[in-house]
């Protein structure tokens, strides 16, 4: 089973969680690559720290949004996205590459991640983007998601992601962050749900229903709080359960 955790979500003078101390339990980086966080430095730092620590680097590509740090969904037409998507893959490739480093997944950030699942249009235009780019970089996503079958149909490898540390709708979906109780902390039931996931597949959604997600990663948010905590305790959970921690990508 792969672990990984948005990672490289700094911006200049502002610090977004501890990178530093995340990357000692994460086997996949999701690196920003400068829209919706991230700046050139921080990219730079990710990807040495990816690469002295043999963690795999994936580009985390989001809408152009640094104010609402991509959680905003936006309308935008398909050559705008396609753009967008190119030109982020393009920026944290090259720097990857000046480290010994290199993009191996692609994985959407927040209300792009989100929109899409059930948006084919803007999936059609992400996945467009990373055939245009590298026609064999594999994605990661949603299970059920456009972007998902999109990805597919095109030939790219698909990986399947479920997270430990967010609630789930009966549909599959995540909970929205604005509602209560869409990200959760308690790091008992987290490395439960962790070892749920890794062993078994499913997980339980609010209304109680078990959902088949049959992940090939798991995913802990690096800017939640206690993340450096609840990721040492979901690695050793996972270990101790006998599940081998090693990248998909």
């Amino acid at each position: 089973m792969d672990l990984n955790a948005d990672l490289g979500e700094s911006f200049g003078s502002w610090r977004m969680g501890d990178d530093a101390a995340m990357f000692q339990f994460v086997t996949s980086a999701n690196v920003a690559c400068g829209f919706h966080a991230g700046d050139p430095v921080t990219m730079l730092d990710s990807c040495r720290a990816a690469f002295e620590l043999d963690v795999t680097v994936g580009a985390h590509v989001g809408y152009r949004d640094l104010a609402g740090f991509g959680r905003r969904s936006l309308d935008m037409s398909f050559d705008e996205l396609f753009g967008d998507v190119l030109y982020q893959l393009g920026a944290l490739d090259g720097v990857a590459h000046a480290v010994g480093a290199s993009v191996d997944y692609v994985k959407p950030h927040g209300a792009l991640y989100n929109r899409t699942f059930h948006d084919a249009e803007q999936a059609a235009a992400v996945v467009a983007a990373i055939h245009a780019y590298d026609e064999g970089l594999p994605v990661l996503g949603l299970p059920g998601s456009e972007l998902l079958k999109h990805a597919g149909d095109a030939g790219h490898p698909v990986f399947r992601e479920a997270f430990v540390d967010r609630a789930y709708l009966p549909d599959g979906t995540l909970l929205q962050r604005s509602q209560d109780g869409a990200v959760l902390h308690d790091v008992g039931p987290i490395v439960e749900r962790a070892v749920r996931l890794a062993l078994k597949g499913e997980v339980v959604a609010v209304d109680g229903t078990v959902v088949r997600v049959d992940p090939d990663s798991l995913c802990i948010h690096g800017d939640t709080p206690g993340a450096v905590g609840m990721a040492a305790a979901v690695r050793s959970g996972l270990q101790d359960a006998g599940v081998e921690l090693q990248p998909f990508a």
